[in-house]
């Protein structure tokens, strides 16, 4: 399914650029384009080079929620906005009302349409995350010669998503940076690393697995490996290299030692994901609403206006556990790093 047992993880908000997935591809790792926050238009313009690259590449979408925020998910939304009100003032922005109906595109993420697109035109692997494509689509796309793969967090999770009929696990242990994959509540079974992850998933359900999250050098890659994983992703040790479409403030951040800690946080997104711990994140980690994609957007513009302003405190600096081990540079050289371990 894989060429290299190296992965770059997709990256969604701008970070996975194609220069960046050619550069990997080129170096000899697995390409994942980022098909999250794009419409199906902006997704083939993104995957294009790919194409035209002539190799095999895969794309992730999020799969969207299947029910209305609820009235108590609303209510705190409502308190979120006006909560953000006076950082929002700092940098002469504004903070939108965003009460979007369910059927909207943009909490469907496109969904249908992108669909359509990679039906229409395949690619070799489509990775689905934040839940689980209904079988009748995964069929769909293995018909169209597409392998599939779902995210998970969990043993629960995997054995759901196996049941859906896919060709294999994402396996995303919780010290990766941004966006969580889980779909299910926890179950109380957390594992403190990700090779103890891989190896519980291993045992309970026999689909080839990718490990992800906190893979931040070749150690990390070969235990993850060793436990059972065909393959392992890495994401934010590409976060600051040259081709990354990440931030400058971003990238920046992640070589400051000024930043100490990571954290899971709703407060960007409304739904947790880890990052640098910044004083956006310590002000109101405790008070943001699980509303996603809602308070995405509504903590977007304050986002722009920030970054205008050279504010890191109040940007999103997705961050794995391992954000230390993350370089400046070339993407190849970062790949050729891990290979030469491998």
């Amino acid at each position: 399914m894989f060429t290299s047992p190296l992965i770059a993880a997709p990256m969604a908000g701008g970070t996975t650029t194609a220069e960046l997935a050619l550069a990997v591809q080129g170096a000899g790792a697995f390409a994942f384009a980022a098909g999250g926050y794009r419409t199906a238009e902006q997704l083939a313009a993104h995957i294009a080079p790919l194409r035209a690259a002539g190799k095999d590449f895969g794309v992730n979408l999020f799969v969207p929620r299947t029910e209305p925020l609820a009235p108590g998910q609303a209510a705190g939304l409502a308190r979120y906005r006006a909560e953000l009100a006076s950082d929002a003032a700092r940098h002469g922005a504004g903070v939108p009302d965003v009460e979007l109906s369910q059927d909207d595109p943009r909490v469907q993420d496109y969904w249908t349409e992108k669909i359509a697109l990679l039906l229409e035109d395949p690619v070799a692997v489509v990775s689905f995350t934040f839940g689980l494509a209904p079988a009748g689509v995964v069929a769909q796309l293995q018909r169209a010669g597409t392998k599939v793969l779902a995210s998970v967090t969990s043993v629960p999770e995997a054995v759901a998503a196996a049941a859906t009929g896919v060709d294999a696990l994402v396996v995303q242990h919780d010290g990766a940076g941004g966006h969580t994959a889980a779909f299910l509540a926890p179950d109380g079974g957390g594992f403190s690393t990700l090779p103890e992850l891989v190896a519980a998933i291993h045992a309970r359900v026999a689909l080839p697995l990718v490990g992800a999250g906190g893979v931040c050098g070749p150690a990390e890659a070969k235990a993850a490996l060793a436990a059972g994983a065909c393959a392992v992703a890495i994401g934010t040790a590409l976060i600051r290299t040259d081709e990354s479409g990440a931030r400058a403030l971003h990238k920046d951040a992640l070589g400051d030692p000024a930043f100490t800690e990571t954290a899971m946080t709703r407060a960007f997104t409304g739904k947790p994901a880890r990052a640098l711990v910044n004083s956006f994140v310590r002000d109101h980690a405790a008070t943001a609403p699980a509303a996603y994609p809602e308070v995405h957007f509504l903590t977007a513009p304050l986002r722009a206006a920030a970054s205008a302003a050279q504010d890191r405190e109040m940007l999103n600096l997705w961050a794995g556990t391992g954000w230390r081990s993350a370089r400046p540079g070339p993407a190849a050289a970062v790949v050729e790093g891990f290979l030469r371990e491998l």
